[in-house]
């Protein structure tokens, strides 16, 4: 059950390697109503993902252990992660960076340094469309329930 459908806020996962850039975006988004988890290298945000369960990962790209565009391509293989949107942040700014994100399966790109208003938009607009899909995942389920008891 994912929190919109509990009336909770909504998780959102920070991903980044940078502890300092892990509090600043966390600063950014304090105003809002949610609950924020971070994840500090690529293995510890799919750990994080499992355990977490996030609406929302906000992913940086140059990480160790695992990048961010591999941890990406993992969630997005995987039924039960493959519909959290993933907003890619990185300092990184070449278009080819920007189509290997869009590749791996980022929802959502922005680039380094983080600007407030961008960032909370684009995490509103993702977690709005988040939400959307769960509630239509969940009307086709019931009418599928439907259909089968007739």
């Amino acid at each position: 059950m994912t929190s919109e459908q509990q009336n909770l806020p909504s998780r959102i996962l920070i991903a980044d390697d940078n502890q300092q850039n892990r509090e600043l975006v966390e600063a950014y988004l304090s105003d809002e109503d949610y609950i924020i988890e971070m994840a500090h290298d690529g293995q510890h945000t799919l750990a994080q993902v499992e355990a977490f369960h996030p609406d929302l990962i906000l992913l940086d790209i140059m990480m160790p252990k695992m990048s961010g565009f591999e941890v990406c391509q993992q969630l997005k293989r995987h039924e039960s992660t493959r519909s959290i949107p993933v907003l890619m942040i990185t300092a990184l700014r070449e278009s080819v960076d920007i189509e290997k994100a869009v590749d791996a399966g980022a929802d959502d790109f922005l680039s380094k340094p983080v600007h407030r208003l961008e960032l909370k938009t684009r995490v509103r607009s993702l977690l709005r469309v988040r939400h959307l899909t769960n509630e239509r995942d969940r009307l086709l389920a019931y009418l599928k329930e439907l259909e089968s008891r007739e």
